[in-house]
């Protein structure tokens, strides 16, 4: 280990105690931000809480933290956090200052890490700060692979339930009913579109309009598929058109889509396999001369 990465080291693990001893005497003299406790935020943060994961550990210090953060100018950060969290499911019930403490703890949590881990096996000050950088983005991380996560469920899910809500209104019931119908005949209570569409009826109950529920809907959810169908269902209301023929329309052109989409990234993937492909090859074709174009270059002949 270098001098100078000894200095680095050192004066990173002073600013870490430092930054503890300060944090928990902050936390010891104030109140921490009230947790949500009811709609979406609330419930997700119940069930997480119920887990007793690592989450439970550090919720309160998150608490405190986003207590502080609240106080800065931010608003536009703020917004655009909120729309990923919404688009994410609620996330961890988390609110925007909230997400920005559970940055903080994390970028602190592996600088702390990664100054053990160079007091153990000197990797050097830079790498101490690339897992302070890695901390800090890691909940901007899980929190896009959670959107991604349930755009893909949205979008694969979403024609077979329009087929459903057509088939059911087509027998007599209304939309609602219809929502509700594919919503109690869902296996798995933890798909994303289940979630969604349990969400719209929520959302009737408490007075909004059908219109106002499905544009929330595109918002937490702005996928091509779920546009569409919003569309489709708010212009039919609008012009008078039977519901479950425009919906069965929109499934079928929904499975044209996904169709399409499929064979379009099977051509993709046979491309994106040339590459390997011929790596492999250049491999095999070493391993197969290489002993004879050593022989040739020690003059010892094939």
């Amino acid at each position: 280990m270098t001098p100078s990465t000894e200095i680095l080291g050192g004066i990173a693990l002073a600013l870490l105690v430092l930054a503890l001893a300060t944090v928990i005497y902050q936390f010891a003299k104030s109140p921490a931000e009230l947790q949500p406790d009811v709609g979406q935020k609330g419930l997700k943060r119940k069930a997480i809480l119920d887990e007793q994961g690592l989450f439970n550990t550090i919720e309160p210090l998150m608490r405190w933290l986003a207590r502080r953060i609240a106080s800065l100018p931010i608003e536009d950060t703020r917004t655009r956090i909120n729309d990923q969290l919404r688009q994410a499911g609620e996330y961890l019930g988390l609110t925007a200052d909230e997400y920005l403490a559970l940055s903080v703890i994390s970028s602190i949590g592996l600088l702390g890490a990664g100054v053990l881990i160079d007091k153990l096996s000197s990797v050097g000050g830079i790498v101490v700060l690339m897992f302070a950088g890695f901390g800090s983005i890691l909940p901007h991380m899980q929190v896009s692979g959670e959107i991604e996560r349930r755009f893909t469920q949205v979008n694969r899910g979403l024609p077979h339930a329009i087929d459903l809500v057509a088939l059911t209104m087509s027998a007599g019931l209304d939309f609602p009913g219809a929502l509700r119908q594919v919503t109690e005949k869902t296996a798995d209570k933890h798909d994303a579109l289940y979630e969604e569409l349990n969400r719209i009826l929520q959302e009737l109950e408490l007075g909004r309009t059908r219109k106002q529920a499905l544009l929330s809907f595109a918002e937490r959810a702005p996928t091509e598929s779920v546009r569409d169908f919003v569309s489709a269902v708010v212009q039919a209301e609008e012009k008078g058109n039977p519901l479950a023929e425009v919906l069965q329309i929109q499934a079928t052109m929904l499975r044209m889509r996904r169709s399409i989409a499929a064979e379009e990234s099977a051509a993709r993937a046979g491309v994106l396999m040339m590459a390997p492909l011929m790596l492999i090859f250049c491999t095999i074709m070493l391993i197969i001369l290489g002993p004879f174009a050593v022989n040739i270059a020690a003059g010892k002949g094939i």
